[in-house]
């Protein structure tokens, strides 16, 4: 196998042949079609997540082909193709799986972080964590699904559980906003969208999809919102998106990673605003989540990279040079 390591934070990720690993009970090996280049694996190799093991192959939103099954796993085919997520194992007996919120485990492991992602052309997955895709997508296009779509949707949710969201805004129309907007715009919801100040190609995106009002993270939007989710990593943002909702609405903090949220007056927060954050997905999500943006159409706009180039890839994410996702798309035999 041929795959980009991360051997420690702050330096570029090296190509290396390995031998082909092999699966353990429970296990699947996939040939990697496609993974997409997600903000986390950028918080990973920048070093905001602290290293958990001495090197590490990032890469989380994983799309591939079943070509060997491991001891004990059932109702998996070769040749099948499955979506591997961020969250790559959980405990089950720790109180957050007990009850129902795996996302929350105390014990968690994580694709691309404590195992081996997808920046390769094979990877090992738990065959429990892997999920079907749907038909009429793209390899290319299912990849960024797998995180950027399931935390999306996981905050989308997040932000109406206090009461119905018609106008919803998001702030960071990057990987993660670009595929909800395009779930929430289905659903009925109107969809403004706050972008990096100056950054024309996200705006424009954000007003091809659909979205009723495109804008700099700092402009106010033309109508109170319901519901903000934050994606860009910036803890500025919180006061803003506060300022932004209407009273008892609901601003969800969708990223694993963000800069510190500075103090901000109380009033913003008063009449009943609701400040939330969502961590990691549960499997639930990836059941409910990736047969319903099959129906609503979600197609991300994603920008091709070769496995080989993916320094390259975390330097355009890093510098916002491309609106939607970007990708990898290892070449592989079979």
């Amino acid at each position: 196998m041929l795959g980009m390591v991360s051997k420690s934070p702050h330096t570029p990720l090296r190509l290396e042949a390995r031998p082909d690993p092999e699966p353990g009970p429970g296990e699947l090996r996939l040939r990697v079609r496609a993974c997409g280049v997600c903000r986390t694996d950028l918080h990973i190799v920048d070093g905001e997540l602290a290293p958990r093991r001495d090197s590490v192959i990032p890469g989380h939103e994983i799309i591939g082909v079943v070509d060997a099954v491991g001891p004990g796993v059932a109702d998996v085919a070769l040749g099948e193709r499955r979506g591997v997520p961020w969250l790559g194992e959980t405990c089950g007996r720790c109180r957050y799986c007990r009850e129902g919120q795996e996302n929350l485990c105390d014990a968690p492991g994580f694709t691309g972080w404590t195992r081996d992602g997808g920046y390769a052309d094979t990877v090992i997955a738990r065959a429990d964590y892997c999920f079907p895709v749907p038909d009429g997508l793209s390899d290319a296009e299912a990849a960024p699904l797998m995180c950027a779509g399931l935390i999306g949707y996981r905050c989308w949710k997040k932000a109406s559980e206090a009461r119905p969201v018609e106008r919803l805004g998001l702030y960071g129309f990057g990987a993660a906003a670009h595929p909800l907007a395009q779930l929430a715009i289905h659903e009925g919801q109107a969809v403004y969208a706050f972008t990096r100040d100056g950054d024309a190609a996200a705006q424009a995106l954000a007003l091809e999809l659909g979205c009723v009002w495109a804008g700099g993270s700092e402009e106010t939007p033309p109508e109170a919102l319901d519901a903000a989710i934050i994606f860009a990593p910036v803890g500025g943002l919180v006061p803003l998106a506060l300022k932004a909702v209407r009273k008892g609405g609901t601003v969800v903090c969708g990223g694993i990673h963000m800069s510190d949220i500075p103090a901000f007056r109380y009033s913003i927060l008063w009449e009943e605003r609701r400040l939330v954050s969502v961590a990691n997905l549960a499997r639930r999500d990836a059941q409910e989540y990736l047969p319903l943006a099959a129906r609503a159409g979600v197609r991300p706009h994603v920008k091709a990279y070769g496995l080989e180039d993916a320094n390259r890839a975390l330097d355009d994410l890093r510098a916002g040079a491309f609106a939607g996702a970007a990708v990898l798309t290892p070449k592989v035999s079979g």
